[in-house]
């Protein structure tokens, strides 16, 4: 894999990778900052702000800026997650300077006119409520904040709806001024486009950013305790999520855990999906994986399933989990599981914006950039015993099951314990 890092006197990281067999560029602004650095009165606030910089700059309003982007037919929008916040767009490579113009603007000098802001607060607001009428984001949520109970990985991203309607002015530009900083951010660009082209235009536009808030993250020891989080509901399928702690996102043995994941849950061809839907029949949805922080992780299984089967389901995960801890696995899972993972990175980077998705987020997370080959050498070294080893530690809770549906939580503790 070939990029190019340069770093504004500013403190902005300017990443590139060149595709000149490709019409178009991906470029986006990664953030080190979500759900996870809010405090208080601010639950929510990052995921509100990335809404509000689409609503407008002191010179622009929201209409010029989806117009600008609509005008070049490009694709656009913006995430948040529980460690960072990405804006992104794309589009052809001739429209690239421009679409640097739009995201610089949005990023740098946001309005937070009042307006916007009472009328983007029933946007989340409505967002929230339909989060909270699925049952299976219920159940996720139940287990994220049962798992890290007061840890800062707990909070939904989206806020609650007191937080949010509580939300002033004040608290998202102070929240905006402290964990927005050219030293705490990265502008990643792939496509047809050469690196000093880049550089040229993130100087151009980023260039004059100045912030110097010293933008920190405290690492918080993850200490769980076995326990059920319950969304009491008269639904048809019992939605449950259930495990434990797992790695770090940049732990050696993750490509061990990768491989084990797929084997535990990862496909059609994994033992839950086997033991539950073709042999039993006793759900349509059932997968795992895995959710890699800065200073923790956690893996999970998740099963719709009728209420009345979710005693069943739940002992089939409990032994599968406790074989992956016990037995190694098979010589032809092992090939079959590298196979997936291979295949599955090989067409995660065949586009521009996944690249720069890929880029962008591991120089701000602090990854290594590996190439492709690089990757598999890791995949094809793993072993079976590797695999042994990374899930004796990871699969021996304490367990957390976060589930949605018609029961008792006293009824469920039996599998957590």
């Amino acid at each position: 894999m070939h990029y190019d890092l340069t770093t504004l006197p500013n403190g902005l990281r300017v990443i590139s990778e060149s595709m000149p067999s490709v019409r178009s560029v991906a470029a986006g602004v990664w953030v080190d900052t979500g759900s996870r650095d809010e405090h208080g009165p601010e639950a929510g606030c990052s995921h509100f702000l990335e809404h509000l910089l689409f609503k407008g700059s002191d010179t622009w309003s929201a209409k010029d800026i989806s117009d600008r982007f609509d005008g070049m037919g490009a694709q656009h929008n913006a995430f948040t997650s529980k460690e960072y916040t990405c804006y992104w767009a794309r589009m052809r490579d001739e429209d690239l300077p421009a679409g640097v113009e739009i995201l610089a603007e949005m990023i740098q000098r946001p309005a937070f006119r009042q307006s916007e802001i009472d009328s983007e607060r029933h946007v989340v607001l409505e967002e929230i409520n339909m989060n909270e009428d699925d049952p299976t984001d219920c159940a996720y949520e139940q287990f994220t904040s049962t798992l890290w109970r007061d840890h800062p990985l707990s909070p939904p991203i989206l806020g609650t709806r007191e937080s949010i309607l509580n939300m002033s002015r004040d608290t998202i530009h102070g929240y905006w001024s402290r964990r927005y900083s050219p030293k705490s951010a990265v502008f990643a660009v792939t496509g047809n486009v050469s690196h000093d082209e880049v550089v040229e235009m993130a100087t151009e536009r980023f260039g004059a950013w100045r912030n110097d808030s010293d933008v920190t993250r405290p690492t918080r020891e993850s200490v769980s305790t076995a326990a059920v989080g319950l969304t009491q509901r008269d639904t048809e399928q019992a939605h449950l999520v259930f495990g434990g702690l797992g790695l770090a996102r940049d732990d050696k043995r993750r490509f061990a855990f990768s491989v084990g994941d797929h084997v535990l849950g990862g496909g059609m061809s994994s033992r839950l999906f086997r033991e539950i839907r073709e042999k039993r029949g006793l759900a349509y949805a059932v997968h795992s994986y895995r959710m890699p922080f800065s200073d923790t992780g956690a893996f999970a299984v998740y099963v719709g399933t009728t209420p009345s089967q979710t005693d069943e389901v739940l002992h089939i995960v409990r032994e599968e989990l406790d074989r992956m801890r016990t037995e190694p696995i098979g010589a032809d899972e092992l090939v079959r599981s590298k196979g997936h993972v291979k295949g599955s990175l090989a067409l995660s980077v065949e586009d521009a914006n996944s690249r720069m998705t890929r880029l962008g987020r591991n120089e701000l997370t602090g990854l290594e950039h590996l190439s492709v080959d690089e990757i598999v050498a890791k995949v094809e070294a793993v072993t079976a015993d590797d695999i042994l080893d990374v899930a004796s530690e990871a699969y021996t809770g304490p367990y957390v099951l976060g589930a949605t549906g018609p029961f008792e939580a006293s009824a469920l503790e039996q599998f957590v314990v």
